[in-house]
């Protein structure tokens, strides 16, 4: 192998991690965005909860075959 096929090599090589870390970076962002909204949506729960919005605690029940 010469030297101008492994520098194409490494050229090629190159712009694959590039396009992967572009494509890594892409879906980070989205995991981030997609975080904080879970993150929201949770404490909208926690403060309906605590406000009495929910219907509270299930009431005790005896399983059927008792």
């Amino acid at each position: 192998m010469d030297d101008r096929e492994r520098l194409t090599r490494l050229e090629e090589r190159f712009v694959h991690l590039q396009r992967h870390l572009t494509e890594q970076d892409k879906a980070m962002l989205e995991l981030g965005e997609e975080l904080a909204r879970l993150r929201r949506e949770l404490e909208a729960v926690r403060a309906q909860t605590s406000r009495g919005g929910g219907e509270g605690e299930p009431p005790v029940e005896k399983p059927p075959h008792y």
